[in-house]
């Protein structure tokens, strides 16, 4: 992955046997991606996943959350969605890699999203 910095922020630039490489040097298991950071992150079960488990990327509102759910695509709770559309926010769940890839896209537009990312095991 070799995308436009211009946008600024972290980006995902690969993946390891441990998680993902944000950057150049950091390799994390699981991530919650701002414009501005990367965060270790240690996630709630997905059926347990709310807006405290995410409180660290949902101030300021992001367009919308992208929601790396593990090596498979999985729902989210239907109490987290309603929850985040309550407060203007959208969410777009995808397997982990794919979201990682996402985020690096949407950022490179200067798209104002946050993310967070399931461990590619889970």
């Amino acid at each position: 992955m070799n995308l436009d910095r211009s946008a600024g922020g972290p980006l995902v630039r690969g993946f390891t046997p441990k998680g993902f490489r944000i950057d150049d040097t950091t390799v994390l298991e699981a991530a919650l991606l701002t414009v501005s950071e990367a965060i270790a992150w240690t996630p709630p079960p997905l059926g347990a996943l709310d807006e405290a488990a995410l409180a660290a990327i949902l101030d300021p509102a992001p367009e919308f959350v992208l929601l790396g759910t593990g090596n498979t695509l999985a729902r989210p709770p239907r109490a987290l969605v309603a929850a985040l559309d309550a407060r203007g926010i959208g969410i777009e769940p995808m397997d982990s890699r794919a979201a990682a890839r996402a985020w690096g896209v949407l950022r490179s537009e200067g798209r104002q999203v946050s993310a967070a990312l399931y461990p590619l095991g889970a």
